[in-house]
């Protein structure tokens, strides 16, 4: 059974947290500290509870975000898996989903509670780190084309008000395009609240595999997507495209 840190469980008796972070890994020991400890003030003063999810790493994850996460759960290997158990686990009335190499901009926190205060859901900007030269286009793309169609990627930090996250039922257990279902679903409830701050993201993949053969693969599986391919077939494509 998943335990929490009994410090922090003291204090949330008394003062229950703003905000849930769920940040799903695996196999992120390289970087789970560094996405980690910049979280360390929030959690005694906001207080916001940080959720890290596994899924069956093989490395040290586990290990190193013990001691820096409020609670750490043990899931099935699938991102849409691994949020949604975390999201069950959670005791804030708001929830903030964070993928492992991604980080937060300053003042993250008030900016998500003023934002739900209007909206039921919404997302960050995004800005991308890495070697190459495409990066800055590549995430001013994404930022527009979110602002253009109401659809969100877990790259940018989505925030949702728990009670609308199971109202909608979750994620949708799929192993691929499950923050555009959920964004599809949150769309007929809402508008997303887009806020010009940045999270910063890893740009690990389009360095890795290069900016415009990436860029092209997202493209296609994103229109195959629309036209109605399945997100299995899809999650096949994009394991034989890399």
């Amino acid at each position: 059974m998943p335990t929490r840190r009994e410090g922090l469980s003291l204090s949330l008796a008394e003062k229950p947290p703003h905000l849930s972070i769920v940040i799903p890994v695996l196999n992120e020991a390289a970087g789970i500290e560094a996405a980690l400890t910049p979280l360390q003030p929030l959690r005694f003063s906001m207080p916001i509870e940080v959720i890290v999810v596994d899924g069956g790493s093989q490395d040290d994850s586990v290990k190193i975000a013990q001691p820096l996460a409020d609670l750490v759960l043990n899931s099935p290997a699938g991102r849409a898996l691994q949020m949604n158990l975390g999201a069950q686990h959670a005791s804030a009335s708001a929830l903030l989903f964070l993928h492992a190499d991604t980080q937060l901009p300053k003042n993250a926190v008030e900016q998500i509670t003023q934002a739900l205060n209007r909206h039921a859901w919404g997302r960050f900007d995004i800005e991308l780190s890495g070697r190459s030269g495409w990066l800055p286009m590549v995430g001013w793309m994404m930022n527009q084309r979110s602002r253009l169609t109401g659809i969100a990627t877990g790259d940018q930090g989505m925030f949702i008000c728990a009670s609308t996250f199971k109202a909608v039922g979750g994620f949708p257990e799929q192993p691929l395009m499950e923050d555009i279902e959920l964004s599809k679903r949150l769309k007929k409830l809402s508008s997303p609240a887009c806020l010009g701050a940045k999270v910063i993201s890893s740009g690990r993949r389009w360095d890795e595999f290069g900016a415009w053969k990436t860029i092209l693969l997202m493209w296609r599986l994103r229109y195959r997507y629309w036209r109605g391919v399945s997100a299995t077939q899809l999650a096949k494509e994009y394991r034989d495209a890399r």
